[in-house]
């Protein structure tokens, strides 16, 4: 099945950072233009070529040689780690996959059912801090991937707690079965995201793991960023999870669930087929 990283569209995350227009030097005055500078430096400053496209800032005076040199500098800067956090997101997920599983579903007929609950896995947040593009950072990098990891990681346990199993019809032939019990039988696969969640919109709404980034930001980083680019920078990467995660759970299928159980009513000849009543599956299978 496929993974997140294969959903996961990081220009979309460029442009929506870029789309907050922010500029780098909100403390310029218009007294500090190059255009007051003498002829020969007017000449050396004016020219101002961005070498990062899409830019991720945008000058406080254009052109401005100096200036244009800080927004490519700074916004590569933004783009790598808005780049690496995807990867490592991606590959939190990745792990996630191989660990999560299907509990506690009930059988009755040919219907699974689940109750919120039923999908277990690990939390996010210490596989996305370990994943190899970000686990050597320190200092304000690190403080800024903890952010990240945390927010994603609670909006993903969210959906995750809230998964259930509504009454699918996985098992068409324990309608009637003919037999006391049945053998294991796997399920007719489905999308993941017919296992409906309450908690969907965590994943699937960019503002509800944008503010959960936000809010786990060391407060320190916060008061020393008075033009809120960690908002921007948190906008950007929400809206290309949000978007990869509503792309995965209709692509992932849920398979493999191996149901069984009692048929009851089975008493032939009179009755020579029983629907299954109160049956589950084997173990706890990874379907997902």
């Amino acid at each position: 099945m496929p993974g997140l990283s294969s959903f996961i569209i990081k220009p979309l995350g460029q442009l929506k950072f870029f789309s907050h227009q922010l500029k780098l030097g909100s403390e310029w005055k218009d007294s500090y233009s190059v255009e007051k500078a003498g002829e020969m430096a007017k000449k050396e400053y004016l020219k101002a070529t961005p070498s990062l496209v899409p830019p991720w800032f945008t000058p406080a005076e254009i052109p401005n040689k100096f200036h244009q040199e800080s927004c490519d500098k700074i916004g590569q800067n933004f783009k790598d780690f808005h780049d690496n956090m995807l990867d490592a997101v991606a590959y939190a997920h990745q792990m996630w996959q191989v660990k999560s599983k299907l509990k506690d579903v009930k059988v009755m007929a040919v219907c699974g059912i689940g109750t919120p609950g039923c999908m277990d896995g690990p939390e996010l947040e210490s596989d996305i801090k370990n994943a190899p593009q970000c686990a050597s950072w320190t200092g304000n990098m690190q403080k800024h991937r903890d952010a990240v990891a945390k927010g994603v990681s609670k909006c993903f346990k969210d959906w995750q707690d809230k998964v259930t199993v509504p009454g699918l019809p996985w098992w068409p032939a324990f309608a009637a079965f003919p037999g006391p019990t049945t053998p294991p039988m796997p399920n007719i696969p489905v999308p993941l995201i017919i296992c409906v969640s309450a908690m969907v919109t965590k994943l699937a709404m960019p503002d509800d793991m944008k503010k959960a980034m936000d809010d786990a930001l060391d407060g320190g980083m916060k008061d020393k960023d008075p033009t809120k680019q960690f908002e921007a920078l948190h906008d950007a990467i929400a809206t290309v999870l949000s978007i990869a995660f509503v792309l995965w759970l209709a692509a992932q299928m849920v398979m493999n669930v191996m149901g069984k159980g009692p048929c009851p009513a089975f008493s032939p000849p009179f009755v020579p087929v029983s629907p299954v009543v109160n049956g589950d599956h084997i173990g706890n299978p990874h379907v997902v």
